[in-house]
């Protein structure tokens, strides 16, 4: 049975979060809305309510076209528009306009911008340059030749795939082609209370961040990532950095702001964004962060997305859990993973409890 009374305060205060528990219909037009409908106030008199839309056109009301109450709810169609739009994207060599993707969306252009945002963490634009960049860099991993894999990934000049390759490669083309060949990367080794801590860096930013039991394994996997780059050892720079990531083993807080320089898939990327959102203390679920970018269904890759993250800490997957709770695995150990968990909710708990007395 519906509560009236609760009913029509949401239905008084817009309140969308009640959208898809009832629908409410107006006597004097015959159309029934969802409490979050921006249409014009009704009189309480004139108002009734229903356990759902189907309800509501058996009694005789027809759907609003403003808030459209059978389409499902306003973030069930966020969501859709996002993912049309992105399957628009995908399959343009040349990235479509804002209209045409609020288009394809069902929305309105400044509302789709807003909209999009949201849920994937970044602009319609920046997505598709990162999927583009995704492709090219996939293109080139699979040894086919620089110039053909621009045009490959719908890139209309090569001038803008190199303009764009150092932030989303990693690397020069050339050298993301050639496994790195002709890249130096700084790197150094420290110790935590997790065990060992591989920090490397190109000239842009911090490349991969790895936790191992001893330093052999640690330069093994720097090598495996990249076998044809120059390795050297740390300059004071990068040691400064390695005190940061080590910090925050030993005092989880704020996230380390330092530059990174990251490569991957434009998914993978979207992903890697997700997780850097995640507060220190909080988890999420592979699930949750599928929903977010748009693609609920792409749970799965949610995971394998996670497990190809270079970085360990700076991009926190060790955050993600399983729908269940169950910790899952983890790149660099599932105890590490739940020590990092068990010392960053310690932190949050104790800066809680430290405000709380303040107030």
């Amino acid at each position: 049975m519906l509560n009236a009374e609760q009913c029509w305060d949401a239905v008084t205060s817009r309140d969308s979060s009640a959208d898809g528990a009832f629908v409410y219909a107006v006597r004097t037009t015959g159309v029934f809305c969802r409490p979050g409908c921006a249409s014009r106030p009704a009189l309480r008199q004139n108002v009734s309510f229903y356990a759902t839309p189907e309800a509501a056109e058996t009694a005789g009301f027809r759907a609003c076209k403003r808030c459209r109450p059978g389409a499902g709810s306003l973030a069930d169609r966020h969501v859709a528009a996002v993912r049309r739009a992105c399957a628009l994207i995908r399959a343009r060599d040349a990235l479509p306009s804002l209209a045409e993707l609020a288009g394809a969306g069902g929305i309105s252009r400044f509302h789709f911008h807003r909209v999009f945002k949201e849920i994937t963490g970044t602009t319609p634009r920046d997505w598709g340059k990162a999927y583009r960049l995704g492709r090219f860099g996939d293109r080139l991993d699979e040894g086919i030749p620089v110039a053909e894999a621009v045009y490959a990934a719908g890139f209309g000049a090569s001038s803008r795939a190199y303009e764009a390759a150092p932030s989303g490669l990693g690397m020069t083309p050339g050298a993301r082609r050639r496994g790195g060949r002709g890249e130096t990367i700084r790197y150094t080794i420290v110790p935590t209370p997790l065990g060992q801590a591989l920090v490397a860096a190109t000239t842009r930013g911090i490349c991969m961040t790895a936790l191992g039991d001893d330093s052999a394994s640690l330069e093994a996997e720097l090598r495996q990532r990249f076998p044809a780059a120059s390795l050297v050892v740390a300059d004071a720079v990068l040691a400064q950095w390695a005190e940061q990531v080590v910090a925050f083993i030993t005092r989880p807080g704020v996230q380390p702001e330092l530059p990174l320089d990251i490569s991957g898939t434009a998914f993978q990327a979207m992903v890697w964004r997700a997780l850097q959102k995640i507060p220190p203390g909080e988890t999420a679920t592979y699930g949750a962060i599928a929903a977010a970018l748009g693609r609920p269904k792409s749970v799965r890759a949610v995971a394998q997305a996670c497990a190809s993250n270079k970085l360990a800490l700076l991009v926190p997957c060790h955050r993600v859990v399983r729908g269940d709770g169950d910790l899952a695995g983890y790149r660099w150990g599932i105890e590490r993973k739940r020590a990092l968990i068990a010392r960053e909710r310690d932190a949050a708990g104790a800066r809680f409890g430290t405000d709380e007395a303040a107030e």
